[in-house]
């Protein structure tokens, strides 16, 4: 039986199930899930990252947690943990940039937060050179304790589930995946009334998320850097999707075959931190890129390999320019209180 019969069978006899529920069966179902079985990356899979666009992306992210390091007092040792990995290329691109400062790559205990097997293997492959050997941990309460964290989780707040709730007279009504007349999965209303109402996702899980990281970082000391597309200011709005091959595909129509996501709830994820005792920043993507010098690490490739001047050019572009990458993503950091801030992020606390 199929992810999307078994889906059908259990809202028949059970009821409508929440879009978090949804999310949840569709992206980890142990059968069928689209992280449990089949995740596809890249320019020829269903989505692409920041890592995937540029080496660059990468190499600044690992400059900035040298920096990072080097503010908390060059501690060793320390745990080095990447939450969603990926296929392991942005990891790989920050060891890489690490490598030149060998006191860091001697303190740092490596750590990778996956669920996904596929992706596990993925990354043991593109990591199978590297100059350290991670550790693999299906959370963050997983990471050995006892030294300090820095951690990194680029698009990872985004696949995690979020229930919708939509503005009626009454008050607010859930927004439910439910079975049609047909038998079909549909998207229905706790009160029919309120169709057309403004909508409003919370998301649990990305504030249990922060909130675990920021006991962590507030016991341990040490800093996050999250980046994900999202709003940083509390908002309205729909955006549940699913992506297919690099475009939206119905959400209900194929469950696990497609990558689904919510926005990333900044203010939420932030306050959640703050509410264990953290220092927390955003800024736009674009900016604080701009911020740790991608501009001057892009003219150093172009004097390097002239003829990829033009490739850069867009790559810079893609991840930096407003009307692509630069504002839409959000660049978030967790600290502990009282440390300096973390590069990129001075005086937008």
């Amino acid at each position: 039986m199929s992810l999307k019969d078994r889906l059908a069978a259990r809202i028949a006899a059970e009821g409508p199930i929440s879009v978090a529920d949804y999310m949840h069966a569709c992206l980890l179902d142990p059968e069928e899930g689209y992280y449990a079985t089949r995740p596809d990356l890249g320019e020829k899979g269903d989505f692409i990252t920041a890592p995937l666009i540029s080496q660059m992306f990468g190499e600044l992210i690992g400059l900035w947690a040298v920096e990072t390091w080097r503010s908390l007092g060059s501690p060793s040792p320390f745990r080095l943990v990447e939450a969603g990995p990926g296929d392991g290329t942005l990891m790989s691109d920050i060891l890489r940039a690490a490598r030149l400062v060998p006191e860091f790559i001697e303190a740092a205990d490596l750590w990778l937060i996956e669920l996904s097997e596929p992706l596990i293997h993925r990354q043991m492959g593109t990591l199978a050179t590297a100059p350290l050997t991670p550790r693999w941990a299906p959370s963050i309460g997983d990471v050995e304790a006892g030294a300090p964290v820095i951690l990194i989780a680029n698009e990872l707040l985004d696949c995690m589930p979020a229930r919708q709730f939509v503005q009626s007279g009454e008050g607010w009504a859930e927004r439910m995946v439910g079975l049609d007349g047909a038998g079909h999965l549909a998207f229905q209303l706790t009160d029919p009334e309120a169709e057309g109402g403004v909508v409003l996702e919370v998301s649990a899980a990305q504030e249990a998320f922060a909130t675990e990281l920021a006991q962590i970082i507030a016991g341990e000391t040490g800093a996050a850097l999250l980046i994900d597309y999202g709003r940083s200011e509390p908002g309205f709005g729909d955006t549940f999707q699913a992506l297919s091959h690099h475009a939206k595909v119905d959400p209900l129509a194929a469950p696990g075959e497609a990558d689904l996501t919510v926005h990333a709830d900044f203010p939420a994820v932030l306050a959640a931190a703050e509410a264990q005792g953290c220092a927390v920043a955003i800024a736009p993507q674009g900016l604080f890129l701009l911020r740790l010098g991608i501009e001057y690490r892009a003219a150093a490739l172009a004097r390097a390999k002239p003829e990829r001047g033009e490739i850069l050019e867009r790559q810079l572009k893609r991840l930096i320019a407003p009307d692509q990458m630069g504002e839409l993503f959000k660049a978030a950091c967790i600290y502990y209180p009282g440390n300096p801030v973390p590069p990129g992020f001075e005086d937008l606390e």
